[in-house]
């Protein structure tokens, strides 16, 4: 098989994890599902440019229509909704893992940063959207009504799923140099 054509396959299948991640919803007081873990391996794995480029490709997929984001939902309705900028901002933490990536290979705390820097990104990303969203529907929101709503309750959850790819990523990884 091809370098290139490994490439391709790798960049399908994180695309595939991340559908499968979008879909796996934790209950909690506040559900969340395990995207962002997705977008983090997706990262870690195959870098910043392939990593990118397989976010790209989820949400491409879902724009078409696929039911690939959380609940079994698509469409370019789901990316233009509320919560679409969220969705978007992953796009935003790739671009920003890629853009660090080359001082942060061999450096774990490097690493950490870039993918909580990029996460940042797209917290700021889909807030302002939400917000926007939220205006044209009639119903303002304060910064602190919508922090609270869709930021704050998942700041825990998204250190964990962080620190989860970080140590499976790295597992997998090693199993795969051996």
């Amino acid at each position: 098989m091809t370098k290139s054509l490994k490439k391709t396959a790798a960049v399908a299948m994180m695309a595939a994890v991340l559908c499968v991640c979008s879909w796996l919803t934790i209950p909690f007081t506040i559900p969340f599902t395990m995207q962002t873990f997705g977008v983090f391996c997706a990262l870690l794995l195959l870098g910043g440019r392939d990593g990118t480029i397989a976010v790209a490709l989820y949400l491409l997929l879902g724009a078409v229509g696929l039911p690939v984001f959380s609940g079994f939902r698509g469409g370019v309705g789901h990316l233009l909704g509320p919560t679409g900028g969220y969705l978007v901002g992953f796009l935003l933490s790739g671009l920003f893992y890629w853009i660090l990536e080359s001082g942060a290979k061999k450096r774990f705390w490097l690493r950490v940063t870039a993918l909580a820097g990029g996460l940042l990104l797209c917290y700021a990303a889909g807030t302002v959207w939400f917000a926007v969203v939220a205006a044209r529907g009639g119903e303002p929101r304060s910064l602190g009504t919508i922090l609270s709503l869709c930021v704050l309750p998942y700041l825990l959850p998204d250190a964990a799923k962080l620190a989860l790819a970080m140590l499976v990523c790295g597992r997998v990884k090693k199993s795969a140099a051996a």
